[in-house]
């Protein structure tokens, strides 16, 4: 791979893994309302919010950080209230106990209308109009959950360069690197460590998420339980169980509305989660130096955005499936595997875990975290045994980046009609 495309993926990187408070989806189309609030300059009456299948499964039923609520409406109304359009994926960053009751009473006060928009061909879409009576204003974003690609005001659009203290995302578009799995390794190996030290910023802050986790009662608890419950002791105070209550706890408060950032990865925070806290805790046990670690790191938040790239940002596949790859990939560098091993334990993942449904973030997401990440350390001890899958099971190819596509168009294509089904099935209970 030549050194001179090395920048274009700093850049990637820097673009996907990034700070988020909260579930991104909710959290996405609060950020939409306060740039619709913003574009309007006054404090809307009316709100009306129109969101692609996709976003609207993924933010039912999640919990708004610091509300102790669930759901979009909490997060329309704190967005048009006291979101700060300029914090991107930070948007509630000022969400307190007053701010809370102000949102609860716009609520009340005010109609919030919310519609599934199935004419959109964009899986990821939110559109947001707001109006005072007199006035109006509307933004929306598509692909990717910062990237505004409209705003209007009155029905005329305007630029986002005409717009105080605007947050600067929107020229933020995804762009094809069109990498294999070779060159995202030989880039994790070889590029200069002061170029990705900025990695290890997803380690410090999605650890401490899991830490902070311990001390409270979030979501189903499985962190915690595995971490110092007496039922957890029935898998042992082992490495493996360290890994997964250190994962399944920064989940777990994640989920359930903690106000802790954490470093996401392609638009997700659980799918940061799951790429980081499995590679730092296993180096952190085996004394990997920090160089070792941040290039680890790389490897698989690097991975996950490669995957990413051909499965698109939201799908009826489970996130953790594509972030365990990555971790797995992570793991098997800090084992002392080389590409060759890596290769196996990408393979070992796709045959076992494909097929994992996304039904939506809320707390149970940290049991599918878990299993993602527990087959990610199976599949990585396996393939340092060079054992691995082969061409002649299922949907397992010799050539990796086959086996890759192989997973993504079963997440992309093959799984359409059951992402239709799975959101009948939310709208219907």
């Amino acid at each position: 791979m030549k050194q001179s495309n090395y920048s274009e993926i700093i850049k990637t990187i820097h673009r996907e893994v990034v700070p988020a408070i909260g579930c991104t989806e909710p959290i996405a189309v609060a950020l939409c309302t306060a740039q619709a609030v913003k574009i309007l300059g006054s404090q809307p009456t009316k709100i009306d919010a129109s969101l692609s299948p996709n976003i609207y499964k993924n933010a039912m039923g999640v919990g708004i950080p610091n509300t102790g609520m669930t759901g979009l409406p909490i997060a329309i109304a704190l967005g048009a209230t006291i979101g700060d359009a300029a914090a991107g994926l930070e948007v509630l960053r000022r969400t307190d106990k007053e701010a809370v009751e102000v949102a609860k009473a716009y609520i009340e006060q005010h109609p919030i209308k919310i519609d599934i928009n199935t004419e959109t061909d964009q899986i990821l879409y939110i559109e947001v109009t707001v109006s005072d009576g007199s006035e109006t204003a509307s933004a929306t974003i598509e692909g990717t959950h910062t990237n505004f690609t409209k705003m209007c005001r009155n029905g005329l659009p305007i630029s986002e360069s005409s717009i105080s203290g605007s947050h600067g995302e929107s020229d933020c578009q995804e762009q094809s690197l069109n990498l294999s799995l070779r060159d995202v390794y030989d880039f994790a190996m070889n590029v200069p460590i002061e170029d990705i030290e900025f990695v290890w910023e997803s380690a410090v802050m999605n650890k401490r998420a899991a830490e902070i986790s311990f001390t409270g009662d979030y979501g189903h608890g499985l962190g915690r339980l595995l971490h110092d419950k007496p039922q957890g002791s029935i898998f042992g105070k082992t490495l493996f169980t360290k890994i997964l209550s250190y994962t399944s706890g920064a989940c777990d408060a994640r989920m359930s509305g903690a106000m802790v950032p954490v470093m996401s990865n392609s638009g997700s925070g659980n799918q940061g989660i799951s790429a980081t806290i499995p590679v730092v805790i296993f180096g952190e046990e085996h004394n990997a130096s920090h160089e070792e670690l941040v290039r680890a790191l790389t490897l698989s938040h690097l991975t996950v955005i490669y995957i990413k790239e051909s499965l698109g940002r939201l799908s009826a596949l489970c996130g953790c499936v594509v972030a365990a790859t990555g971790s797995s990939c992570g793991i098997t560098h800090l084992m002392g595997g080389g590409y060759e091993e890596i290769t196996y334990a990408i393979k070992n993942m796709v045959a076992n875990i494909t097929g994992m449904i996304c039904d939506g973030a809320k707390p149970s997401c940290s049991l599918k975290v878990t299993s993602g990440v527990a087959t990610a350390i199976l599949s990585a001890a396996l393939a340092m045994e060079h054992r691995h899958t082969t061409s002649t099971e299922g949907i397992i190819d010799d050539d990796v980046d086959v086996c890759i596509r192989n997973l993504t168009d079963i997440g992309r294509c093959g799984m359409r009609e059951t992402d239709r089904l799975i959101l009948e099935i939310m709208r219907n209970k």
